[in-house]
């Protein structure tokens, strides 16, 4: 099934391909269609999803190369599982979205469900070597999407997203070769396998030095303080779908190694290096805030303000607590629920104004009701306003970080005021008051199709705000085991989160 998963995107790219050239206003529909397939596959799993086990579950296992000790290994746990389910949530939502795209339709459908491939098999591959193939596989479909597809200066938006990317990328695949000659070493044999990996017996410099590696790749990809500046470039010249996708689900692929990798596979190193982590995450989050509030450009600010959220889920990583770990995890999926719908807002607003000024706005509300409406709920929503999804998240993360770095987290604190103030603030220049620019007099509300688009995210949003447990006690078990795993290989003791951590971390039922 979850092979199944990652190959139904690559077959609807290649069906959508083979279809006739002089018939390309057919790539869209087929596509969207198409990726409901996928859409269906993980529904089922997410709930057909046992609740309570830690382990892997779905797994498939077949040797790939057994020289090399590779192999197709996949599985799914609460780490990953909110993810793909929000890769697949995403995708069709980014290519109704796309129909101003009419030059080289079919190639951009194409790219879209091959990214789509990509994103599932690297939340999916519990084969190392795996995960780097589809973790590099992603960088080729993004990088025509933004330099294709993108604004005026995409191609140096491209250039620099994928110099980046590729930069850390050497990291990771050095580091990864250099565990299975370890493995070789210590077991006879070489293996790319992640558990077979966790066994190994490093020497505290030698994990030190692995960790830098997948730390500078996972870094880049979120990005953390100071690797984020491809990121502003890549949000504003991309596409719409291009900025929904980039910031919902494929930055995630770094706060997901971190998770998944860095802590698993060098725990110790991982213990030792949380000052710089949870330093790093606070810069973050308030040279993200602060830079967002002084940001002309609509779009640009919805992507510094990705810059600070990002930092939040890198706090309850390094907070080694079991409410920051779940923080973390959701505060994934919320993040790219909220961000992603502010970039559809300011996509629809985009295509009927062809500016993203903030100046050049002014009184929307009036004449635009329904999009101001979703705009305000959705900024609730990612300032985090209780009842919503943002406010879980980030407020396990903070509590979750309290009694282990509680400096970090006070200072963190402030990161929630500040996305208050710039997306309040950017609402009121843009809807509030007489829309006395004749060019925004004439504007339309939402129609029927982008209404569509937002509903399910508005939903999900509300939710997740008020049922979080749907979600919580998916993650409970998995993010418990690795807390555990920490624990275990080293002489780090998690510190007590008090109760109200209990009840919101889903560990408060009898």
């Amino acid at each position: 099934m979850l092979t199944a998963l990652i190959l139904v995107p690559a077959v609807a790219a290649v069906v959508v391909m083979l279809l006739p050239s002089d018939r390309k206003e057919l790539a869209l529909p087929v596509g969207f269609a198409l990726s409901f397939v996928p859409l269906a596959i993980a529904g089922y799993l997410f709930f057909e999803f046992e609740t309570g086990v830690a382990g892997y579950q779905f797994t498939q296992k077949a040797v790939w190369y057994e020289p090399w000790g590779i192999s197709w290994n996949l599985g799914v746990d609460g780490i990953s599982l909110g993810l793909v389910a929000l890769s697949v949530i995403l995708i069709p939502i980014a290519l109704a979205a796309s129909t101003t795209i009419t030059d080289r339709t079919k190639e951009f459908v194409v790219f879209t469900l091959l990214l789509e491939a990509g994103l599932i098999g690297s939340f999916l591959a519990l084969d190392l070597f795996l995960f780097f193939v589809f973790f590099e596989a992603v960088l080729v479909p993004m990088y025509f999407i933004i330099g294709i597809w993108g604004s005026e200066r995409r191609i140096y938006a491209a250039m620099k997203f994928f110099i980046f990317t590729a930069f850390g990328s050497a990291f990771l695949l050095a580091s990864i070769v250099a565990l299975s000659v370890f493995h070789n070493r210590q077991f006879g044999s070489p293996s790319f396998d992640l558990l077979e990996l966790m066994s190994l017996d490093l020497t505290l410099d030698q994990s030190r030095w692995l960790f830098a590696g997948f730390g500078i790749a996972f870094a880049i990809k979120v990005p953390v303080f100071p690797l984020h500046t491809w990121l502003p470039d890549a949000h504003v010249q991309a596409p719409t779908a291009g900025s929904v996708l980039l910031a919902g689900v494929m930055l995630k692929l770094g706060t997901y190694g971190l998770l998944r990798f860095n802590l698993n596979l060098f725990p110790q190193a991982a213990v030792d290096a949380v000052p710089i982590i949870a330093g790093l995450a606070v810069i973050g989050i308030i040279y993200g805030a602060v830079v967002a509030i002084v940001q002309p450009d609509l779009k640009k600010l919805v992507a510094y303000s990705s810059v600070s959220h990002l930092g939040f889920i890198v706090l309850g990583t390094a907070a080694l607590t079991s409410a920051g770990f779940q923080g973390a995890v959701i505060q994934n999926v919320n993040h790219g629920l909220t961000t992603g719908a502010l970039f559809l807002l300011v996509g629809m607003i985009y295509e009927r104004r062809h500016t993203k000024k903030i100046e050049d706005f002014g009184g929307l509300a009036k004449v635009m009701p329904i999009f101001a409406g979703l705009f305000l709920f959705t900024a609730f929503a990612s300032i985090g306003l209780p009842g919503l999804n943002g406010f879980v998240g980030e407020f396990l993360v903070l509590i979750g970080s309290f009694p282990s770095i509680p400096v970090f987290a006070t200072i963190a604190a402030f990161g929630v005021i500040l996305a208050a103030i710039y997306l309040l603030w950017a609402y009121e220049r843009v809807f509030t008051g007489i829309p006395d620019k004749p060019e925004n007099q004439k504007l339309t509300d939402l129609n029927a199709r982008e209404i569509g688009l937002m509903v399910p995210l508005v939903v999900l949003m509300l939710v997740l705000g008020l049922y979080p447990k749907i979600l919580l006690d998916r993650t409970a078990a998995s993010t418990e085991a690795l807390l555990d795993r920490v624990e275990q290989a080293t002489t780090y003791e998690v510190p007590e989160q008090g109760r109200l951590a209990d009840v919101f971390a889903g560990e408060g039922d009898e």
